[in-house]
């Protein structure tokens, strides 16, 4: 509904920004870091995103588009609300998250408040292979097994990677098996997390 909002900058607080556009002030949720690269009375423009609930419209800004990407990015991790990701990206700068992400240093996240260890380890399960992608300016090719067949393999290290995460086997290996499987591991787990997380 919005991309962007430019006018100038009425009021800032403890996590938000007031854009002034025409006499009608937005209310933009924001993280620390587009704080600090505005100031009151300056003209400003944040790139918005409108998350949509049933009781509120809360609406999001920030000062880059990069930031913007890996706050969407975040949100489509099993288990990550606004709330979350707008502290992951008020502790890290969107340079410093995506190269923690894509160097697997989970333990970096761990100190954001609010974001424990299984939660730092599957933002990074997750988004490791998508923020690497990014990062060189490429696509993933896509891969896996032709006519269906899944590989057991597949499964197999799935099954591994949740129980890393603190999952029981059981448990694991009921979310893998109802998942339906995949032709890659992160596929797999992506569903498989995303049963758990119900």
């Amino acid at each position: 509904m919005f991309y962007s909002l430019t006018g100038v900058c009425a009021a800032t607080g403890t996590g938000f920004a007031v854009v002034d556009c025409g006499g009608v002030g937005f209310k933009c949720m924001t993280t620390l870091t587009t704080l600090r690269n505005i100031a009151v009375g300056e003209k400003v423009t944040l790139y918005t995103h409108l998350n949509v609930r049933e009781d509120a419209l809360d609406l999001y800004g920030f000062s880059t588009q990069e930031e913007l990407e890996h706050f969407r990015t975040l949100l489509g991790v099993s288990g990550v609300g606004p709330k979350m990701a707008l502290s992951v990206l008020s502790d890290l700068t969107a340079d410093r998250f995506a190269a923690a992400v894509v160097a697997g240093d989970y333990r970096l996240l761990t100190k954001v408040p609010g974001v424990g260890t299984k939660t730092a380890q599957r933002i990074v399960l997750e988004l490791k292979d998508k923020l690497s992608a990014v990062s060189a300016g490429t696509v993933p090719a896509a891969s896996g097994t032709e006519f269906g067949v899944v590989d057991v393999s597949v499964n197999e290290a799935a099954v591994e990677a949740l129980q890393s995460l603190g999952f029981g086997k059981n448990e694991a290996a009921s979310a893998v098996a109802r998942c339906g499987g995949g032709s890659k591991v992160e596929e797999v787990l992506q569903k498989a997390l995303k049963l758990l997380a119900r």
